[in-house]
């Protein structure tokens, strides 16, 4: 069964996150991903564990399915290599800072030069123009200024960020999006073309939900903990031995969770609650009422009772307890594959399942440099020449 992306290639000079998710995504589905790794250290990544062998978990989870090249481009052949790699190659991602590559001679007008269908993806916090653009920015940096860290966490509480690197993952999504749709109009006749993708407008463009609040009513989106922040009961709530979740989201869900679970169906005529946006308007009333009935039984009762009534409703697990839940692991989300180094490893599965061109895990992440002589015999280059490269320091 061949892969839907078979035959693209992409070459990733991105380090970290962002850029290596969506690259990962990319050889998930049968793009050939050549990696391209600073001299002599490789990605930052590999310096954070946890470590397995002394290779880093974090940067295996994120450059699977890829070949690894360590290439020195602060020197005149290091760069003639790259752009030798160019040359045929139908994807650039990179996650320099606006500026920098344009000193290191790898900018789009360079490399459009060299390959006029190449599709140059540029991912960088704040984007290439306005005024934040030279700025250095991180996921922590782009939640602030997207507001997502202010509207995050319990409403008398502190500031949250999101538990996880949210905005590095919206962009990676962003980029493959669109990496994927300049790839559709090259297909169909077009020409290859730069893609600017920032961490903070790709967060943003996920808060269409708080943006409507505002530009409707003004409405400022505020901390609310679990609760939603127009429909109740939507939320977390305290059970005899811990929390669960309840989403009766809509007029139908809340009558039959007040008749047939809490066995309140005086509720149901009650005017702060007769409505979803009126129940929203008093949360904090409704969610104190509901305690009080929920928290005379335990999690697992009140879970069985609401899906026997068709009330959707679910745990609130730690991370431990999700990697070894029954449903995750029935979805294929957790694989085991074997590393070099590492030996039998898991790893996170492929979250769209498709019928005829699935993902796949054909390679796990390369060790530093391990590709070089593969990936340029590929281009021609002669054992001679690969050694020669080497020792000068140009290739790891």
């Amino acid at each position: 069964m061949e892969q839907a992306l078979k035959g693209m290639k992409v070459v990733d000079l991105s380090q970290v996150l962002a850029g290596p998710y969506c690259t990962m995504v990319l050889g998930d589905m049968g793009a050939d991903v050549i990696k391209i790794e600073k001299y002599p250290i490789g990605d930052d990544t590999r310096s954070m564990g946890p470590y397995i062998d002394e290779e880093s978990y974090m940067y295996m989870m994120v450059n699977r399915n890829k070949r690894g090249m360590c290439l020195n481009l602060k020197n005149e052949a290091g760069l003639n290599v790259l752009y030798d790699l160019i040359k045929d190659a139908d994807v650039f991602v990179e996650n320099y800072r606006p500026g920098t590559t344009k000193k290191l001679g790898i900018d789009y007008d360079t490399l459009k030069e060299i390959n006029p269908n190449l599709i140059y993806c540029s991912i960088s916090g704040y984007g290439q123009t306005g005024p934040y653009h030279k700025k250095g920015g991180f996921d922590i940096m782009a939640q602030g200024l997207s507001g997502m860290i202010d509207m995050t966490g319990d409403k008398e509480g502190k500031p949250a960020k999101v538990g996880i690197a949210i905005h590095d993952i919206a962009a990676a999504e962003t980029a493959i999006q669109s990496i994927l749709t300049a790839y559709i109009h090259r297909l169909k006749g077009g020409k290859g073309q730069y893609i600017d993708i920032s961490l903070v407008d790709s967060g943003l463009a996920w808060t269409v939900w708080e943006a409507a609040a505002y530009f409707g009513e003004g409405e400022v989106a505020s901390r609310n903990g679990t609760a939603h922040r127009v429909s109740a009961p939507y939320q977390g709530f305290k059970t005899k031995d811990g929390f669960i979740l309840i989403g009766a989201g809509n007029q139908k869900l809340w009558e039959n969770l007040c008749r047939y679970v809490l066995k309140k169906p005086e509720w149901i005529q009650e005017q702060r609650f007769l409505t979803n946006s009126i129940r929203a308007k008093n949360v904090a009333e409704l969610e104190a009422e509901m305690e009080q009935v929920l928290t005379i039984e335990s999690s697992n009762y009140w879970l069985d009772l609401l899906d026997t009534h068709g009330i959707p409703s679910g745990p609130i697990l730690s991370y431990d307890q999700t990697l070894n839940n029954e449903q995750i692991k029935s979805r294929n989300m957790i694989l085991d594959y074997e590393h070099p180094v590492g030996g039998s490893m898991k790893t996170l599965g492929f979250p769209a399942k498709f019928s005829e061109t699935p993902g796949r895990l054909a390679k796990p992440a390369p060790l530093l440099g391990q590709h070089n002589k593969e990936v340029l015999t590929e281009l021609g280059y002669t054992t001679e020449t690969i050694e020669q490269l080497v020792d000068d320091a140009i290739l790891r």
